[in-house]
């Protein structure tokens, strides 16, 4: 097997569909609540079915463990709002 055979045996594993969000509606909006999002930030709750990568043009998804895990807060530096843009 070649190396070019091996990435592409390891691309075809990792296209694998994702799930559908399961945050709850309560969930969302406690979040948004606890960490004091602005309005005018626009955060939106998922429509049933979708998943992480349906977020509408010039919206990140964002996940939980981002928030409860690696301390993640908003708003963002401009560096990381810059690098999110890219």
């Amino acid at each position: 097997m070649s190396t070019g055979d091996h990435h592409e045996d390891s691309m075809e594993e990792m296209s694998v569909e994702l799930p559908p969000l399961k945050w709850s509606r309560a969930t969302f909006d406690g979040l948004v609540r606890n960490l004091r999002f602005s309005e005018n930030w626009g955060a939106l709750y998922p429509e049933e079915g979708q998943t992480a990568a349906d977020a509408p043009v010039r919206y990140v998804t964002l996940f939980w463990d981002f928030f409860s895990a690696g301390n993640f807060l908003l708003p963002v530096t401009k560096f990381l709002l810059e690098i999110l843009e890219y």
